[in-house]
């Protein structure tokens, strides 16, 4: 017999949860039922143009993307085509929505561009209602690759950190200089008239030393139709930046609440913001569909340039590996990921929450705070998220606005 690690004297390496501690098969066994995939990132290509100081793919604890082959080959991308078709197929799965991502996806080149664009049409719209979205730097955005967007029917989500002082802060390229001028020249692209219905919106990374309201009308002056606000990928063991254990530290908050303020009162709605809406409809009673607010689950997957299924990338600024699945054996490696602990752990709701959370009044529009932002080294994802204290105030904040307006609605 094997002497085990104890017999051997050796410490006993033991897996935070869910790995350790989360039982899918009696899950199962209750009754639960694990929800099919309907989002996927897909890696056309695995590198960056760009060299942004706080990317968790490329600057955090996971290293993998360097033994990613740098661009996803046509094969590769038919079989990944097919595996979602499988799956789709299979669980009746009526919409699914495919993020072209990198990396920097526009690296992949124009013709290979077109040749993803048009393959994911022909293999999956016969089969389910596809929503294709790409997600770029904007740097490379040119004639040909709207053109292409176009064609197969592509929406545009550009990566931009508010007026040229603030995006230029981190957003360099690998010479160290900064990459405004060339976002903004490619963003401009997309608001010509005929195209501006492929512009699905902003995306911005909040960085404190920014002013709120100089990085939110920075934005606006693309006329974006949503502007999402990203906090930075953070947690117990590797704070985010402005991290403070004083729990009436709240800068976060503080710098979001300033841009709430003069959205929710403008006189008429200047853009979407998804993280305002979830937030209202949650307190309203809705659902949505967000992996940082809520308790809906989470249907995500990531196929990497090689082919392989993972977990969402922004896990990587947790530990190295921690995006990786185990799955074993025959069959679609999707419906495989399906029953892994660490999948099932994003769609339990308020199963997958510590005790802490869970007596929390708001958790039901909290959802816990984005699941990476909860990691621990040595206990895993079963944390309150490190931005708890940010999440409390922002939250009980727009409840106050919205309550204060319902009364006064009924009072008149």
């Amino acid at each position: 017999m094997k002497p085990t690690s104890v017999a051997l004297g050796l410490p006993v390496v033991r897996k935070p949860w869910p790995e350790n501690g989360l039982d899918v098969a009696e899950l199962l066994g209750n009754g639960w039922k694990t929800l099919p995939f309907l989002d996927y990132i897909i890696k056309l290509h695995s590198r960056c143009n760009l060299a942004c100081d706080y990317c968790y793919l490329y600057e955090m604890a996971d290293q993998s993307w360097r033994d990613q082959p740098m661009t996803m080959s046509r094969k590769t991308f038919d079989d990944t085509c097919l595996m979602i078709a499988d799956h789709a197929r299979r669980f009746e799965v009526p919409v699914l929505n495919l993020n072209f991502f990198g990396g920097e996806p526009l690296l992949a080149g124009h013709r290979n561009f077109e040749y993803f664009a048009s393959r994911a049409r022909a293999i999956l719209d016969p089969i389910s209602t596809v929503r294709i979205v790409l997600q770029t730097n904007g740097v490379l955005l040119d004639d040909e690759f709207l053109r292409i967007c176009d064609e197969w029917d592509i929406c545009v989500t550009v990566s931009l950190d508010g007026d040229e002082h603030g995006h230029d802060r981190h957003r360099r390229d690998r010479r160290g200089a900064g990459t405004y001028a060339r976002v903004a020249a490619g963003v401009e692209k997309l608001m010509v008239g005929d195209r501006r219905h492929l512009f699905a919106g902003l995306l911005c990374v909040i960085d404190l030393a920014n002013d709120p309201l100089q990085t939110y009308r920075g934005m606006l002056a693309f006329q974006p139709l949503a502007i999402n606000f990203e906090i930075p990928h953070g947690n117990w063991t590797t704070p985010p930046p402005g991290f403070s254990d004083d729990p009436d530290s709240t800068p976060y908050a503080d710098w979001l609440i300033t841009i709430f303020d003069h959205w929710y009162g403008a006189p008429q709605l200047e853009t979407r913001i998804r993280m305002f809406e979830n937030i209202i409809d949650l307190l309203l009673g809705g659902t949505v569909a967000s992996e940082v607010f809520g308790l809906g689950p989470i249907r995500i997957a990531v196929i990497e340039t090689d082919g392989t299924v993972e977990q969402i990338d922004d896990l990587k600024s947790a530990f190295s590996g921690a995006t990786k699945l185990h799955a074993t054996g025959h069959g679609n490696p999707l419906d495989q990921a399906m029953v892994e602990p660490a999948m099932v752990a994003r769609q339990i709701g308020v199963d997958a929450l510590s005790d802490t959370c869970r007596s929390c009044p708001i958790h039901t529009v909290c959802g816990g705070g984005h699941y990476v932002t909860r990691y621990r080294e040595g206990d895993g994802f079963r944390n309150p998220s490190v931005y708890c204290a940010d999440l409390t105030k922002l939250i009980r904040h727009i409840e106050s606005r919205i309550r204060a307006d319902a009364t006064a609605a009924i009072g008149r």
